[in-house]
């Protein structure tokens, strides 16, 4: 009788460790700023995000402003997209993404307190689905957000993420939102796409399948590469946010060397070289 009975506590022992663990405790409370850790169902707060503020971001006015809409609209309650924000690297793309939910949570509303943004990895972007269902009964409002989302070939993952943006039976629920960042258009690589076509019975019907991916997303914003002008503009503003005392002639042709070097014009190569600026003034980047 005992071996039975031990043999029963050990089956549902397995069948409990298969089923995976249960919920963590989550304390929305904590921070504004979470990371999903699916291994333990958990949100991960983030104490400092990296993030700085909106007005920083040059060259990318009309985008900024879309997308601030469409979350400004989201955390009121209203229906609101997903986004891609795709194109050049460097260019701001999860910096505008941070930037705009620190700028629609500094309104000290209610409503814009509630709303919490949820980084999800590349590499766990299969535990969306779950992710999403945890979160649809919750009170608060939630952006998650996968930055460099794109996938390689073999890789059947993008199929979580196009029944989790759909939402299946039940819908996308009302209080998430998700937004991502890609270098491509849509997610996929070519070869891919052409790879499908040989090989499929009807090959128009397999591309579609994967350019369909990138149409769940309400919103496509573009990130091109900027202008001399552009570049030199964010140079300026945040040598002028934080205090560096160059003569303007000064800067702007070590900015210039300092882009010519890297063979590229981007805020990201714009920030580097604010970087190494200030620590030849030996200034601290602080707010």
């Amino acid at each position: 009788m005992r071996s039975l009975i031990d043999e029963v506590k050990r089956l549902t022992n397995a069948v409990e460790a298969l089923s995976g663990p249960e919920p963590a405790e989550n304390d929305l409370s904590a921070a504004d700023c979470f990371i999903w850790e699916p291994s333990a169902r958990r949100l991960q707060p983030v104490q400092q995000p990296n993030r700085i503020e909106i007005s920083l971001i040059r060259g990318v006015d009309r985008v900024r402003d879309i997308l601030h809409d469409n979350t400004e609209r989201f955390a009121a309650g209203l229906p609101a997209n997903n986004v891609l924000l795709w194109g050049a690297r460097g260019m701001g793309k999860s910096s505008l993404v941070k930037a705009t939910h620190a700028a629609i949570r500094s309104d000290q509303t209610k409503a814009t307190n509630a709303l919490k943004l949820v980084e999800i990895h590349r590499e766990d972007i299969e535990s969306l689905p779950q992710l999403m269902a945890m979160l649809r009964d919750m009170p608060e409002r939630f952006i998650l957000f996968c930055d460099d989302l794109s996938f390689d070939n073999n890789d059947t993952t993008y199929k979580s993420l196009k029944a989790a943006l759909e939402g299946g039976l039940e819908g996308r629920a009302d209080n998430v939102v998700f937004y991502a960042t890609s270098n491509r258009r849509h997610l996929l690589p070519r070869d891919m796409m052409e790879n499908e076509r040989s090989t499929a019975i009807n090959p128009s019907e397999a591309v579609e399948e994967k350019v369909s991916l990138s149409d769940r997303f309400g919103l496509w914003l573009g990130f091109h590469k900027c202008s001399q002008d552009d570049y030199l503009e964010m140079v300026s503003a945040y040598a002028d946010h934080y205090g560096l005392s160059v003569e303007p002639a000064e800067l702007r042709a070590e900015a210039l060397e300092w882009s010519t070097t890297r063979g590229a014009r981007s805020g990201r190569v714009a920030w580097q070289f604010i970087q190494d600026l200030a620590g030849r003034l030996g200034k601290q980047l602080s707010e």
